[in-house]
Parts: C-alpha cells; structure tokens; sequence
C-alpha cells in the first residue's frame, strides 16, 4: 500500500509518501512541504497547493491519500486555512479516483506513538524510527504528513472489516424487509 500523507496549512502544507502493510517494515519514498508565501491572494496560495500535490500525486501515484480532518481550534483564521488546503488535497485526489481518508490528530498520535497526547518531539522521534530515517523530518509538517501516512497504513485493514461487517449487516437486514 503506497499512501500519501497531507498535513495540511496555508502557509506549509507537509506531504509525505509511505509504503507498505501493517505489520511488516515502512519505507519513506518521499518526504516535504508545499509551501506558500504569507502575504499573497488567498486564491493563488490555493492554486499553489493543488498544484504541489499534483506533482506529488504524478510522482509517487500513491493508492491513498490520507489528510488530517480539521479540528476546531480557538483561532477561526487557522481553521478556515487548514480546512481550505485540506479541501485542495481531497480535490487533487478526488479528481484522480484516488480514495482519501481523513484521521485525527489524536488517531495519528496514537497511532504512531501509543498516546493521543503526544507532542510534535515525539512524533518526529517515532516517525524517524518507524521508518528508519537518520533523523526526524524537517519541519514537523513534514513528519506529521508521514504520520498520518503511517496511520493509515497501519488503520485502514481495520477500518475496511469493519466497512465491510456493517455494509453485510445492512445487506442482511434489507432482505429480510428491515431498515437497516
């Protein structure tokens, strides 16, 4: 399974591209930051971010693209900046047949390090050995874009049973005439 990770942000956006399954060793293909200045159009910073992830997308061709699901924050300017680039992911991958899945911040965290609470230093440390890299990735967007990659590695057999169970469920029920 080959899975691109986006965490994403106006101003950086990291991506990073994992393959393998759970259970056996990871292996990064790719690792960086779409980013985009500051002070320019909000439409152009947009545009900038699809076509980033394009490039990622014509480069690695991965089968997935795991986001970060926005999460409310005090400040609604980040929020909305998040929520925008994370909209252009969905879009990039949407528009090639390419599934996409969101996770939580606190699912990636325990995912990768066993607490939901972890911080950006533990994350690094445990991205950088999950995928037997010199050293953590810079910046933290960058290693928690190969976080969520690996969460979704890591997640996604679980998550297809359980879709599966409940879609026979719902089958099982519909023909015997309940709603399901």
């Amino acid at each position: 399974m080959r899975v691109l990770g986006v965490d994403p942000g106006l101003t950086r956006c990291g991506v990073g591209v994992v393959e393998g399954v759970a259970g056996r060793p990871l292996t990064m293909l790719g690792v960086g930051v779409v980013r985009t200045p500051a002070d320019a159009e909000l439409g152009s910073r947009l545009v900038a971010i699809e076509d980033g992830i394009d490039e990622w997308l014509d480069e690695y061709r991965p089968g997935f693209v795991a986001v970060e699901r926005v999460f409310s924050q005090h400040n609604v300017r980040t929020v909305m900046g998040t929520a925008q680039a994370s909209a252009v992911a969905m879009l990039c991958a949407a528009r090639r047949g390419i599934p996409v899945a969101l996770h939580t911040p606190s699912e990636v965290k325990a995912a990768v390090t066993g607490s939901g609470r972890a911080d950006k230093a533990q994350i690094g440390a445990m991205v950088t050995r999950l995928l037997r890299l010199g050293a953590p990735p810079k910046p933290a967007d960058a290693a928690d874009a190969l976080a969520l990659a690996i969460c979704h590695i890591w997640r996604a057999p679980a998550q297809n049973r359980l879709q599966q169970a409940v879609a026979a469920h719902r089958t099982a029920y519909a023909s015997k005439g309940r709603p399901a």
